[in-house]
């Protein structure tokens, strides 16, 4: 498989059409038909259903789905690889890139940042959002070079820090909200109003273990991955969401407000990479400057 053909493959499924793909490729339509064919006997499976004459908009298969997600990465990979082994021994330009669920703690990143934007200002820095299994996926495909996790770190596969940081788990509602008139939220408080949690709580993890309940017992009536999205189903009346404080806004004017939960349930927070892992030059800067911040805090 090469990685021209997975451009050409791309380039298909983002513009569902053979024609229109060849002209944006500066190919003839049976040259593209043809690698794409090829492609399909190498692997043995079809990865495009055709439209009828009626209808020519192209549409991926599941094994269509399945290699677009693995060719973006690859070809996400390999560009960066490039990029990096480009780059001057005295000039320290190229990517870091970071996987961090929503949390206050990412201000750190963002002052590490900030103090080696005026000596290195060739670094840029790309921050992608997710939950803990995302983003160590990210992280162990390479996709990343750091990831922003709670929780207890496998070291047997990573290098972590630990961030002087501790995010506090709460309920963010109405602030015309019965339980709004409490000062913190126990579990019994939770039984039975309708809950909105994030997708890997909603699957049993923590909160569950502090509520004393599996999600099956529990109203559970929205899920999310952005907390942002679930404060406006909060906004809306759907339910309860149960969150990481000092996310969302809820000083001022906001309709919303905070409580904790009691007893308190806290994460620890790590900043981690691969073990063994070798570094690129804005890599090695950031994290040199990331322990120096480090030390200030502590």
């Amino acid at each position: 498989m090469e990685l021209r053909v997975l451009n050409y493959f791309l380039a298909i499924a983002r513009e569902q059409s053979i024609v229109h793909a060849a002209e944006s490729l500066h190919l003839s339509q049976p040259t593209l038909s043809t690698q794409i064919k090829n492609l399909e006997q190498e692997l043995g499976k079809q990865l495009f259903i055709r439209g009828t004459k009626g209808s020519r908009k192209i549409t991926l298969t599941e094994e269509g789905m399945i290699l677009r997600k693995r060719a973006e990465e690859i070809l996400d990979l390999v560009k960066k690889a490039e990029n990096e082994i480009r780059l001057t021994d005295d000039i320290v330009i190229g990517d870091v890139c970071i996987g961090a669920g929503e949390t206050d703690g990412v201000r750190l990143i963002a002052k590490t940042a900030k103090i080696l934007q005026s000596r290195y200002p060739g670094i840029r820095y790309h921050i992608s959002s997710g939950n803990a299994s995302l983003v160590s996926e990210y992280l162990d495909k390479g996709l990343i070079d750091f990831g922003v996790i709670f929780g207890e770190v496998d070291l047997k596969k990573y290098n972590a820090l630990e961030m002087p940081f501790q995010d506090t788990w709460g309920v963010l509602m109405r602030r015309d909200s019965p339980l709004a008139a409490r000062d913190s939220i126990r579990p019994r408080d939770l039984y039975d109003v309708p809950l909105i949690l994030s997708q890997q709580e909603a699957q049993g993890g923590s909160l569950t273990q502090w509520l004393g309940r599996e999600p099956d017992q529990l109203n559970i009536a929205a899920t999310y991955n952005l907390i942002f999205n679930a404060s406006l189903l909060v906004d809306e009346g759907l339910g309860y969401a149960v969150a990481l404080d000092r996310i969302i806004n809820t000083t001022g004017e906001s309709s919303l407000c905070f409580r904790p939960l009691e007893p308190a349930l806290v994460n620890k927070m790590h900043i981690i990479w691969k073990k063994y892992q070798v570094f690129s030059k804005p890599v090695e800067k950031f994290l040199e400057a990331l322990r120096g911040a480090l030390k200030q805090d502590t």
